[in-house]
């Protein structure tokens, strides 16, 4: 009978010590949970935003899309030379032709995801101290609600490229006719503060080329601008290493891409003050051409 008792008892710890074991693993799961950042800001478009504005994730996570268009992509934008029908260079490029050089030994800057009330004058400013003309490939929601910030690029002599109008990575999976209504729609906005300013360049956000977005900007008088130098400074990676990688990989001819919006950008800003001296040193600085040939 004592034996039966004792084998009771130790079932009894057994069991209290079972839910005590499993309450406390739960406790865990739920702090952990709570610990890992909220995901639901992130949208399909590559934009989070917060209470300071839009914030755009400029690289998307993969490469682009090779798949073959829809019907109707293929119907709007019918091969041209160099494609193999796939939505794919033949030569199996993913830019599509896209330019990643200015074709000169001239250098060009650029800046993508503005205008942003608090960087982009900054990187004007410095712009103008040294004497650089730069390319500002621009949101069509910023220069919509910014048209004031347009008009003090143009009026400082650099040049415009539409950069889409809510910063959609995967516009170039859309339709032809949704991908012309965004692209006009932007270059609207931005004539809106400056009427009648050429808009002769198209930057696919996140580099993220397909066929029917090259096809689309080239029907509307735009030519597809991609890069050759990216330190990645929208992943907010210090001053210094933004500095170091433009000017190591600098060379006759790069496209550099950097960011005046669209997140924390002092980093840019603070880099473009030991960028500029050495790059005006070493190179001619140019915005790109509005007439390219």
């Amino acid at each position: 009978m004592e034996a039966v008792t004792r084998v009771s008892s130790t079932a009894r710890v057994a069991g209290i010590v079972t839910v005590v074991v499993a309450a406390l693993l739960g406790s865990a799961y739920v702090l952990g949970r709570s610990l890992v950042p909220d995901q639901t800001r992130q949208h399909a478009t590559g934009v989070t935003t917060d209470a300071t504005g839009p914030h755009y994730a400029d690289q998307p996570p993969e490469q682009p899309s090779t798949k073959r268009p829809s019907t109707s992509q293929s119907a709007a934008a019918p091969a041209e030379a160099g494609q193999d029908g796939t939505g794919r260079d033949a030569g199996g490029d993913r830019l599509f032709g896209a330019h990643t050089d200015t074709g000169t030994a001239q250098l060009a800057l650029t800046f993508d995801d503005g205008p942003d009330p608090r960087y982009t004058p900054q990187v004007l400013a410095l712009l103008r101290e040294y004497d650089v003309k730069a390319t500002f490939c621009v949101v069509g929601e910023n220069a919509q609600d910014h048209p004031d910030l347009i008009q003090a690029i143009v009026a400082d002599g650099h040049t415009l490229c539409n950069h889409s109008w809510h910063h959609d990575v995967s516009l170039g999976n859309r339709s032809a006719d949704q991908i012309r209504t965004d692209l006009i729609r932007t270059n609207e906005a931005i004539r809106a503060a400056v009427p009648d300013v050429p808009v002769v360049w198209y930057r696919q956000p996140g580099g993220a080329w397909t066929y029917p977005v090259v096809s689309v900007c080239r029907q509307l008088g735009m030519n597809p601008l991609h890069w050759s130098v990216d330190p990645s400074d929208w992943q907010t990676p210090g001053a210094n290493k933004i500095a170091t990688t433009v000017l190591t990989q600098a060379q006759p001819g790069a496209v550099v891409l950097m960011h005046d919006a669209g997140g924390d950008r002092q980093g840019t800003v603070d880099a473009l003050r030991r960028i500029l001296p050495e790059l005006t040193a070493r190179y001619e600085l140019e915005a790109l051409p509005t007439d390219p040939t």
